[in-house]
């Protein structure tokens, strides 16, 4: 019997399943801290990983839920502790994902009186969380945490339980069987979900009747690799992977053709332009204007969360449910295309645009090495079993149009709210959640600066219960917020502001080192294999340090007159880098046009499309 509220709530938790906790200690969640050490001690204790910041450790239990299905779990202290770990919880209450936060406050007594590090967390957390309860008396303590548990799962969004420091310490207690008590299960809800048959059968006949089918899978289809490619098999269909659904259909499947959008290949615009049959499997894609054209393309979608059904274009059967069981109960409906001209249509061409990215990735630069080779060059060295994160900002650019994850890697980034630094804290998680494998960080260096060089010295710390050491960070080293300086060029018209964009330069290298790591420092596209085959070789950790242009534009599929438009004017209003920016743009826009118009003349399209 546990002794202490805080007792009961680790056993509770453990009953859950929890295995790693993310916390950041301080005086407002001490006595939970207490009760965390006193288990350790005696053997039974929570594994309590602490990072070098409560942001941080949102952040990785957001990570831990997107690599093990599992549900993240966080502890910060009161006020400044709960508020640090905001970002985090929006991130995965952006990405659909189950984390419970644990966040101290100040006593009972202190509650609406001013005192110190006192404020009115529930209100806090209210937008951000699906379920936020102060736990106020020991009788409650098991309904509570089976509630944020069970609502993070079904609800695949954050919960938050406060817990004010004297009712940390009180005596705990067994629920009675008394009016106003709730004794609640450790059971959590079924999500598999399946749509009704009637439902099912308006569906399978609009793909049945579909000549030119595309799906557009996200991360919500993760578990149903299997059942999206028969599917797929059945209906003839190309296939898009929204970029956090990047690691659910492997790269070696000619009809995948990666992204769609300003980080994705031309491929898949023609492929989404082109279709007259969309089928959304689990994703929310946001980014509406690269849709089809309302009224061209007939359109299902199946998503688990009820409330982004129909939402992003005007769908005509909407399934509730979840992609696999959906996808299980609507095979045996599908009938087998026999034309697969389509399908060819969309591997022959994705194949010309793999010549094209790798042409892209050739270019050399003279202001630095070319950021595109290091992608290149560490896809075709990737292990099988590799874990790959990417950081907000033009690494994701790199990541969407070079990295190819075959079947049973994984890769992941903060999708919808795409705060920087997130690859960091996810590449640390990746290594708790699958010690045995490689883990890839790519960063870049005003996202490293923010905190994940922090995280370096959280590395050092945890290295040793790793089975396989083996990390290696990739920072795109340019001195800019390279994302945000195109972005400045491309939608504002404005010239980039070195005031706000400029980023200190670093030795990373030299930092790495400084650790005990492995440092590497590259500036010559040359002697980028070399590097990545170095920090291969390496059992531990490598830091690359890519020295990379910062005047390299990350180019989207299809230029439109706005976004051509733009960078001319801005150029015009007297850009620092005017010169570098246009001749490296003109440089990545040859190499792009020489395989472009192969494959335009190829397709029997307009070559200047």
């Amino acid at each position: 019997m546990a002794t202490t509220v805080s007792d009961a709530i680790i056993q509770r938790l453990k009953t859950w399943g929890v295995a790693p906790v993310f916390g950041f200690p301080g005086d407002g969640i001490g006595a939970f801290d207490g009760a965390l050490g006193r288990a350790e001690s005696e053997g039974e204790g929570i594994e309590y990983i602490r990072p070098t910041h409560e942001e941080i450790c949102a952040l990785m239990a957001t990570a831990y839920a997107k690599f093990t299905g599992e549900v993240g779990v966080c502890v910060a202290t009161s006020s400044p502790g709960g508020f640090h770990l905001l970002n985090g919880l929006y991130d995965a209450q952006m990405d659909n994902q189950p984390v419970v936060a644990i966040v101290g406050q100040q006593g009972l007594d202190a509650m609406g009186t001013f005192t110190q590090q006192e404020s009115n967390l529930e209100r806090v957390f209210q937008d951000v969380a699906c379920y936020v309860h102060t736990i106020a008396s020991p009788a409650q303590v098991d309904a509570v945490i089976d509630t944020a548990f069970r609502t993070a799962r079904l609800r695949l969004q954050p919960a938050v339980v406060i817990i004010p420091h004297d009712v940390q310490a009180m005596k705990a207690v067994a629920p009675a069987m008394a009016h106003w008590v709730s004794r609640s299960s450790t059971v959590p809800a079924s999500t598999a979900i399946t749509p009704p048959a009637n439902d099912l059968r308006k569906a399978a006949g609009i793909i049945n009747a579909g000549e030119k089918v595309t799906f557009l899978v996200g991360a919500g289809a993760r578990g149903a690799t299997d059942e999206v490619l028969r599917a797929a098999e059945l209906a003839g269909a190309g296939i898009v992977t929204a970029l956090r659904g990047k690691d659910v259909v492997p790269s070696d499947i000619p009809h995948h053709t990666q992204q769609l959008g300003l980080l994705g290949s031309l491929p898949s615009l023609h492929q989404v332009n082109g279709c007259d049959t969309l089928v959304m499997l689990g994703s929310n894609y946001p980014y509406g204007e690269f849709l089809p054209k309302s009224g061209t393309a007939r359109a299902i979608q199946v998503d688990l969360k009820a409330e982004q059904l129909g939402l992003r274009y005007p769908t005509e059967v909407n399934l509730w449910g979840d992609v696999k069981s959906t996808l299980e109960a609507l095979i045996p409906m599908l009938e087998r295309k026999n034309d697969l001209s389509w399908q060819r249509g969309i591997a022959d061409e994705m194949a010309g645009w793999e010549q094209e990215e790798e042409a892209e990735a050739m270019v050399s630069y003279d202001d630095g090495a070319n950021p595109r080779r290091f992608f290149h060059e560490l896809n075709k060295r990737l292990p099988p079993d590799a874990v790959v994160t990417a950081d907000a900002g033009t690494t994701a650019d790199w990541y969407a149009h070079h990295i190819r994850l075959r079947r049973g890697m994984r890769g992941d980034l903060s999708g919808r709210l795409a705060t920087m630094l997130a690859a960091m804290p996810y590449a640390v998680a990746a290594k708790f959640a699958f010690p045995e494998r490689p883990v890839f960080c790519t960063i870049g260096d005003g996202a490293f600066q923010m905190l994940g060089m922090n995280e370096l010295i959280t590395v050092k710390k945890y290295l040793d219960r790793f089975e396989n050491k083996q990390l290696v960070v990739l920072v795109m080293h340019n001195d800019d917020l390279g994302q945000v300086s195109w972005e400045m060029r491309t939608e504002d018209a404005n010239p980039v502001w070195r005031t706000a964009q400029d980023v200190e330069s670093v030795d990373y290298a030299g930092y790495a080192r400084l650790l005990g790591f492995q440092g590497v420092r590259v500036d010559k596209d040359d002697d980028v294999a070399s590097a990545i085959e170095t920090a291969l070789a390496h059992d531990g950790v490598t830091l690359i340090d890519a020295i990379v242009s910062r005047n390299i534009p990350p180019l989207p599929a299809h230029i439109t007159k706005e976004y051509a438009k733009n960078t001319g004017l801005s150029l015009l209003k007297g850009d620092p880098f005017e010169l570098d920016a246009i001749k490296d743009s003109a440089a990545a826009l040859a190499a792009e046009s020489v395989e472009r118009v192969k494959g335009a003349l190829h397709l029997g399209r307009d070559k200047d499309e």
